[in-house]
């Protein structure tokens, strides 16, 4: 049998199959296999953080109550596709998707909505937001502080990884040098101003989404991750002045027993880049703190109920994996989006195995097993030959120009679907075990009204505010991109002036331009 990331999986594992060493390294201590942390989860278990938005900022909110109240410790922000790509609800190209697929941000109005009666000082919040990340970002800061919340008590992340957005994603605005110079300023940004929040999660997830292999899942990730770096050092930040604040994304899979291998070669690559690569002194720069997702892709429209087994294996993996925080992905998300009954068992499937199946009593169980020591170091011999190929180029960025790793990935992705038409890879709903007919699902839809209701809140705001202000804001914006100052702070301003989303980012479209990939064949 091939693991998904090329190598052989035997039939049996033993002693000769791994170094004597192995499993004798400690948790918590370089180069982190086992787990950055010395008791892991034996003292308080991951961050349970929920991925959710929709339509409107209200309703968003309302979903966001529910989930702390059923027990999240984190919440976890969708962004509609118009707010990821920088426009407002009602721009001519926004028609059709506000609110489809996260919420819709436009202003200052809608963030306060969307943290009505949430304390900021007392959650953490992710959101999942690339190009726009740092405008998203600074609506946050200032809705904590009109709520008296300064900026060092302000615990999250922003995603902030527009590298992937240009390999397996797709919402990107700016040309590569632009968008790594505001991942830049992002950093010495909150360095001084956001102390304690995660400047860029670095993400594997969305290219695993888009057909990577596990080992390929790490390699473009940390090659991108070593691009920032760089990026930050080149602005003249010192390595362990920024490194501890950065943080990665995963996915988890159904493949377990490889998955659990994936994490832990990944926190070992990435303790010896930093440190033999780039000098890092401090440990917390060589830490690979990551969240993970299970996998989107796996879900199936087909039984959809089966997916709740998928979530929990799913689950189980980036748990023994040794992940920081975790989303579950609801069962009916493969049809739309999540109910709140099925967001709610995705939540108790963390729960279970928080306090009922024992895995918080000790840390890194699978160390030591043949089979998953053995998996821990074929993944890193695949990725670290990945990433080899990828600085070939000379850098991230040049083979991401170059179409590298989108080629790389969906040649993966086309055997996978291969293997499934084929039936050599079985699904279980899909290609064996059907049913002749499904059974009847309503899911959640979301009102198309939303889309004239955010663009009449628009309105309102442009005619109430004080736009010669607002103008002037967003021309001192334009002169700082020009240059080499930090556009944060004066990007700020101009959104406490209730500027807009799109009209922040059309100034910097102005300025840097709009990035167009080119084909690779």
């Amino acid at each position: 049998m091939n693991a998904e990331s090329g190598f052989t999986i035997k039939p049996v594992y033993g002693p000769g199959d791994v170094p004597p060493s192995a499993g004798s390294d400690q948790p918590g201590e370089f180069p982190y296999t086992r787990g950055v942390y010395p008791t892991m989860y034996t003292k308080r278990p991951w961050t349970m953080r929920q991925y959710a938005g929709f339509g409107t900022a209200a309703e968003s909110n309302a979903r966001y109550h529910q989930l702390l109240k059923a027990g999240t410790m984190g919440l976890s922000v969708a962004f509609d596709l118009p707010t990821q790509m920088g426009y407002d609800s009602d721009d001519p190209i926004a028609h059709g998707e506000v609110g489809k697929v996260g919420v819709a941000i436009d202003s200052i109005d809608d963030m306060r909505r969307l943290f009505d009666g949430i304390p900021l000082d007392q959650v953490s919040t992710s959101m999942t937001i690339n190009a726009p990340g740092s405008v998203l970002l600074l609506l946050y800061q200032l809705v904590a502080e009109e709520q008296g919340v300064p900026g060092a008590a302000l615990q999250g992340t922003i995603q902030n990884d527009i590298l992937k957005e240009y390999i397996a994603r797709g919402t990107y605005i700016f040309p590569p040098k632009p968008s790594l110079r505001l991942v830049a300023d992002t950093f010495a940004y909150c360095r001084a101003e956001i102390p304690k929040w995660n400047t860029i999660s670095i993400s594997g997830y969305h290219m695993a989404e888009a057909g990577a292999t596990p080992a390929q899942e790490i390699a473009f990730t940390l090659a991108n991750g070593i691009e920032y770096v760089r990026a930050a050092i080149a602005a003249g930040l010192a390595v362990d002045d920024f490194a501890p604040r950065l943080s990665f994304f995963f996915v988890a899979r159904t493949t377990l027993l490889e998955e659990i291998a994936k994490f832990r070669a990944a926190r070992r690559m990435w303790a010896r880049i930093m440190r033999d690569d780039f000098g890092a002194k401090d440990p917390k720069s060589m830490m690979l703190r990551f969240h993970t997702q299970t996998a989107g892709v796996q879900l199936t429209a087909q039984q959809p109920e089966v997916n709740l087994i998928r979530v929990a294996i799913q689950a189980l993996g980036a748990v023994a994996g040794g992940t920081q925080s975790l989303h579950t992905n609801s069962y009916d998300e493969a049809i739309a989006l999540p109910t709140e009954k099925s967001a709610r068992l995705a939540l108790r499937t963390q729960q279970v195995l928080a306090y009922e199946s024992g895995l918080t009593g000790t840390v890194d169980p699978f160390a030591g097993s043949y089979a998953v020591e053995a998996m821990t170091d074929e993944v890193e011999r695949e990725a670290t030959a990945l990433i080899e190929r990828v600085f070939e180029y000379g850098s991230a960025v040049d083979a991401i120009e170059q179409g590298f790793q989108k080629a790389e990935i969906e040649q993966s992705a086309y055997r996978i679907a291969n293997e499934i038409d084929n039936g050599d890879r079985v699904v279980v709903g899909v290609n064996r075990f059907t049913m002749d007919a499904e059974e009847k699902y309503e899911p959640l839809r979301v009102d198309p009204a939303i889309e004239a209701a955010q663009a009449a809140r628009l309105a309102r705001l442009r005619a109430e505010r004080d736009d010669p202000a607002v103008q002037r804001a967003l021309a001192d914006l334009a002169k700082a991109a020009a240059g080499s100052t930090n556009v944060l702070p004066l990007m700020k301003e101009a959104l406490r002036l209730r500027a807009t989303v799109g009209e922040v980012c059309h100034t910097l479209r102005g300025v840097w331009g709009v990035y167009r990939p080119v084909e690779r064949f």
